[in-house]
């Protein structure tokens, strides 16, 4: 970790910029946690909906950072997080009778509570290491399902309509209340999507979340037939208080608050910290570090447990905050920090102008998030991966949209886990018979590899893998091919006795690939497997990352090659 103001000017400039990409969907990701709850049952929800939003960004992108393991990484509300939120929220708010507001404020913060006390245990365990062994096709399949719901959620409120609460009732529904939507709704949220997609375009330097938020609330202003009721309302001004002070606990059942928070709260710390996690190795892919993983879960954790003592919706590392900071100079813990000073600043100092932003706007935001977090590249290739692998991702994709989040996850896990034992026993009596476990060998040159000059040792690296590439083996993978050295020109990828490839190692190998050629590294392959081959070529690595005749039959046909290139 680097000293805290060894970087000062960057990342205050990071972490403003983070800042100001944070404050939209911090917004967007408050309204759409009480989205179950429309205006005409508790007129303030929109307000409450967003403090709540920038309470999260507040609390977890400060402690975050100030105690987690990544440097440069800023949390927040996140749109999976959110989406366990509002299921929990819409199920409180349709089984209380009578309703109260106040029940669901409480079990909410209870929730969080124990959320971030469940990431702590977690850090103290040292769960983090254990994260990588989820496969691919298990993170696509929940992903895509989560960008799914994170839509259909958002569809009415973009006509200026309250959603369903269950997903099949959205769907179901939306024929027969569509012709009841609010024009102007409409025309907002539409705009507010077409900006975020074409102002880009203009120039990237300002954010087009931030921009679509405030020119399309301005234009809004100038339509007094647009009802109010659409819009966030009211934000109280200064700091709030502790939940228990600023709502009213007489009354309250804690024993069933607890009761209900506790299977919540434990599919928040689970998802938080898989969402954590993968962008802190987005972060260490772009800052060439390592994160402590245990410790940036007890970072989140201490986050959340803040963030829902003062009302604010859980949250994790951000991905494309995260990359919005690094990319803006952001280097050390005090981006973060900084990010949250400034969502502070706003919520103090500007509150009163976000009340008049239109709640369709906010839906607007939002749907492009939820396009952003499908994986239209897994969804793509669905077809060419193989077909155990289709069949994970889209049982967990089905299970994530219309059963539950926590169980997609479990059964994909072990749908994928049973798979790859019936693999790993069908290549064990295969006539390769090499074993399951992945070896990556930097030291112990092959035979064949003893014709070789020191003039083309010098100038090549040789990566020579053993056995399957699976999700399994893919933090080891990742840790050699980061481990190359600058100077060379040439790294060839040994593929003999690799028998089988995954999803997972097949979009590894591809990244893998992509980062090489970034740096102007040629990588040749020698010896490719029928199904590794297959895989490969299914997706265009070979040949348009890798050439055809940079592929090679035997290492003495590579050999020959080195010769006629380095000597």
């Amino acid at each position: 970790m680097k000293p805290l103001f060894s970087n000062f000017k960057g990342d205050l400039f990071g972490g403003l910029t983070a800042g100001i990409v944070a404050l939209p969907l911090a917004l967007a990701f408050g309204i759409q946690t009480f989205g179950s709850i429309s205006a005409h049952d508790v007129p303030a929800i929109g307000a409450i909906g967003a403090v709540a939003g920038l309470m999260g960004a507040i609390m977890v992108g400060f402690f975050a950072s100030l105690l987690g393991g990544t440097s440069s990484q800023v949390s927040g509300p996140t749109g999976p997080m959110t989406v366990i939120s509002a299921t929990l929220i819409s199920g409180i708010w349709a089984t209380s009778q009578p309703h109260s507001i106040e029940t669901v404020l409480v079990t909410l913060s209870i929730t969080g509570i124990l959320c971030g006390m469940f990431q702590i245990l977690f850090g103290v365990m040292k769960i983090g290491q254990y994260i990588r062994y989820i496969p691919y096709p298990v993170l696509s399949g929940f992903m895509s399902g989560i960008g799914i719901i994170i839509i259909m959620q958002q569809i009415y409120p973009l006509f200026g309509l309250k959603s369903p609460i269950l997903i099949v009732d959205m769907a179901l529904q939306l024929h027969t209340t569509i012709n009841q939507y609010d024009i102007y709704a409409l025309c907002f949220g539409i705009l507010t999507i077409g900006i975020i997609y074409f102002f880009p375009k203009i120039t990237t330097k300002i954010p087009s979340t931030l921009i679509a938020l405030v020119v399309v609330t301005a234009v809004s202003l100038f339509f007094p037939a647009f009802n109010i009721e659409h819009t966030i309302g009211k934000i109280p001004s200064g700091f709030p208080m502790p939940f228990f002070v600023a709502h009213s606990v007489a009354g309250i059942d804690w024993l069933s608050v607890i009761k209900m928070s506790i299977i919540p709260a434990l599919t928040l710390a689970g998802l938080g910290s898989i969402d954590t996690l993968l962008t802190s190795v987005v972060a260490d892919n772009i800052t060439k570090t390592k994160h402590n993983s245990n410790k940036e879960l007890m970072g989140q954790g201490v986050g959340n447990f803040f963030s829902a003592l003062f009302g604010g919706v859980a949250g994790a590392g951000a991905t494309m905050r995260t990359v919005v900071n690094v990319r803006n100079g952001g280097k050390t813990k005090l981006s973060g920090m900084i990010h949250a000073l400034f969502l502070i600043a706003v919520l103090i100092g500007l509150g009163r102008f976000v009340q008049f932003v239109p709640l369709s706007v906010l839906a607007g935001i939002l749907i492009t998030v939820g396009i952003s977090i499908i994986d239209f590249k897994g969804l793509k290739d669905i077809r060419k991966i193989p077909k155990a692998d289709a069949v994970v991702l889209i049982t967990v994709l089905f299970l994530t949209v219309f059963v539950d989040l926590l169980i997609a996850v479990g059964i994909g896990m072990i749908i994928a886990c049973v798979l790859f034992m019936k693999r790993a026993g069908d290549l064990a009596e295969d006539s390769y018979s090499s074993g399951v476990m992945t070896v990556f060998d930097k030291e112990s040159p092959w035979d064949d590899e003893k014709e070789l000059t020191e003039k083309i040792k010098h100038q090549i690296y040789i990566q020579r893998l053993n056995g399957p590439v699976f999700f399994g083996s893919l933090t080891r993978f990742h840790e050699v091919m980061h481990d190359i050295p600058t100077h060379v020109k040439i790294v060839i990828i040994r593929m003999r006795l690799v028998n089988f490839m995954d999803q997972s190692g097949l979009y590894a190998m591809e990244t893998a690939i992509k980062d090489l050629q970034a740096k102007e590294v040629t990588v040749l392959m020698t010896i490719i497997q029928p199904q590794p081959l297959y895989m490969l070529k299914s997706i265009k690595v070979i040949p348009e990352l890798i050439p055809e005749h940079h592929t090679f039959k035997t290492f003495e046909d590579c050999t020959e090659f080195l010769k006629k290139t380095l000597e």
